[in-house]
């Protein structure tokens, strides 16, 4: 698998629509950050991200960080980084940051 860039306010009102058909994962990462880095790459190397059960989205929080917030605007959860979306049904089910990002969670919920 790999991330599908969010990078336009568009591509999110997109994610919580496909949401009904698939769940949607929206990973929060600054590009600045070591331990954004650290929970970027285990989320990679897990087995939810090897598989094809979901799309996964990526958001450079550096550049779109208005994105960002307009995210946590709409789901009511604070932004934080990193920080791990899991959208089904055009509602949040999961939502963690830092070493609290755990994919057999996210599978558990999918």
């Amino acid at each position: 698998m790999s991330w599908q860039h969010l990078t336009e306010l568009e591509q999110w009102k997109a994610i919580q629509s496909a949401s009904f058909e698939q769940p949607q994962v929206v990973f929060k990462h600054s590009t600045r950050c070591s331990i954004s880095s650290m929970a970027l790459n285990r989320f990679e190397h897990s087995e939810l991200f090897k598989k094809d059960m979901l799309a996964c989205w990526y958001l450079d929080l550096i550049q779109f960080r208005s994105i960002s917030d307009q995210i946590a605007f709409d789901t009511h959860i604070q932004h934080e980084s990193p920080q791990c979306l899991l959208i089904k049904n055009g509602e949040v089910h999961y939502a963690a940051s830092h070493g609290m990002i755990d994919d057999q969670t996210i599978l558990d919920k999918i």
